[in-house]
C-alpha cells in the first residue's frame, strides 16, 4: 500500500518517514506540487549548484531569437 498522511486544520502535511528517507529529502528542502492529471506530483525543487552543467554540449547555434517573433 502507498504512504499516506493527513492534511491538518492548518492545511499542512507531514511526509512520512519512509517516503522522506527514500527520495533523501532535508528540512527546508523547497519542494514543489506539480500538477498531473487530477492530482499532483511533490518533487524536489533543484539548486542552482544541482543544475551547474545541465546543458553541458548543448548546441547553442539555431535557435530562435526575438526578432524571429511575428
Amino acid at each position: 500500500m502507498a504512504a499516506s498522511t493527513i492534511l491538518s486544520s492548518k492545511f499542512q502535511i507531514s511526509i512520512p518517514k519512509d517516503v522522506r528517507e527514500s527520495q533523501n529529502w532535508r528540512p527546508g528542502q523547497k519542494l514543489a506540487f506539480v500538477p498531473k492529471g487530477s492530482g499532483y506530483v511533490l518533487a524536489p525543487v533543484p539548486s542552482l549548484d544541482d543544475l551547474w552543467g545541465f546543458a553541458k554540449g548543448a548546441n547553442p547555434e539555431g535557435y530562435r531569437d526575438r526578432n524571429d517573433r511575428y
